[in-house]
């Protein structure tokens, strides 16, 4: 290892049955054989890391105590020692993608391409060691060049909050630009799936309880006619306006947004289910069945997936709303995001 980094780090843990994050002091990790070692630039705070700190019964990867924050930017200090041929090289800036996978051929999930729901491979901040430190390891596969023009910040949210918008949009919703799409939510995912149906073309009605995330869509290009304004019922608004939804986009997935979903969304249309607010919700059969539904579920995204995202944050086509926020800082960053005081994203920035 080098000199210049150091054996032991502060970084924020998640003990098992203990609720809040502990600050604590652990070794630096080594990469593993295949992986690499970056300083940590950026690290973006999510509204599941509240869930992974106060929910118990976890996945069985899930270690007693391990370092939190699953989306990352670094610098790359050292590549393991049997990285193979790759166009990174130490020095470059990369995002780091928290679930890569295991790879493996007879992997029932990685097999299919299914990288993000693998149960083999490493899932930093998810139950094992990520980005809330100083310096992290991650699989090769993990890392991702960072464009010219997108700063560490947007690229750490580019891992999860982008990305998962991105790859439930394009590959899971397959959402032409024929289509209108109805949107539940413009946090830290919604407005991010609202840059990118805008970008596709799709006509976009756009449904918030907050009236500055509603403000932000018009200044984004999204006509007045087609916001539902704050406490309008949608089910009264697509009536009025005759619409016909093709798809309903839930970024928010309450009890009131899914039943709302289900009686807006055309015959032969698509529930595209991102958020989950709430853990259980109701499924009309009769309706679902009668309307000829497709209720589509969606998590994370993948690498390629990220590329793509990286580079039209490089082309400005899509802008994260991202806050700058400090390391040490974390719970009190993540008791603002679960009070609804953070409209957007915040990175906790680190210097070099």
């Amino acid at each position: 290892m080098s000199s210049e980094v150091p054996k032991t780090m502060f970084a924020w843990r998640k003990h098992k049955g203990n609720p809040e994050p502990v600050w604590e002091e652990v070794p630096v990790p080594r990469p593993s054989p295949t992986g690499v070692l970056v300083k940590v630039l950026a690290s973006g705070v999510c509204r599941s890391d509240h869930s992974l700190l106060t929910i118990e019964k976890q996945a069985g990867w899930f270690q007693e105590k391990y370092t939190l924050g699953h989306e990352g930017c670094g610098r790359i200090l050292e590549f393991g020692p049997e990285v193979g041929e790759t166009d990174l090289k130490v020095g470059d800036i990369v995002a780091l993608y928290g679930v890569p996978g295991c790879a493996g051929e007879d992997c029932p999930e990685c097999s299919r391409e299914l990288w993000q729901i693998c149960e083999r491979g490493h899932h930093s901040g998810i139950g094992q060691d990520g980005f809330y430190a100083p310096y992290a390891a991650i699989d090769v596969r993990g890392c991702v060049l960072v464009p010219e023009g997108v700063s560490p910040a947007q690229a750490a949210v580019a891992t999860d909050a982008v990305n998962t918008a991105y790859h439930a949009i394009t590959r899971r919703g397959e959402v032409k630009p024929t289509e209108t799409v109805f949107l539940f939510g413009l946090g830290g995912l919604g407005f991010n799936a609202l840059q990118v149906l805008h970008h596709i073309g799709a006509r976009v009605i756009v449904s918030d309880i907050r009236q500055q995330r509603l403000d932000e869509a018009v200044k984004l290009g999204i006509p007045e006619s087609d916001i539902v304004p704050a406490g309008k019922s949608p089910v009264e608004f697509v009536a009025e306006h005759g619409l016909l939804i093709d798809t309903v986009a839930d970024f928010v997935g309450t009890h009131q947004t899914f039943e709302d979903a289900q009686y807006i969304v055309r015959r032969g249309g698509k529930l595209l289910c991102v958020g989950s607010i709430d853990a259980e919700n109701t499924v009309h059969m009769k309706i679902g069945t009668r309307k000829r539904l497709s209720y589509v579920f969606t998590y994370g995204g993948q690498v390629s997936d990220l590329k793509e995202v990286l580079q039209l944050i490089s082309k400005g086509v899509i802008r994260p709303q991202v806050q700058a926020g400090k390391l040490e800082d974390f719970p009190t960053v993540l008791k603002s995001l679960e009070e609804g005081k953070v409209e957007c994203r915040v990175a906790l920035i680190q210097g070099e």
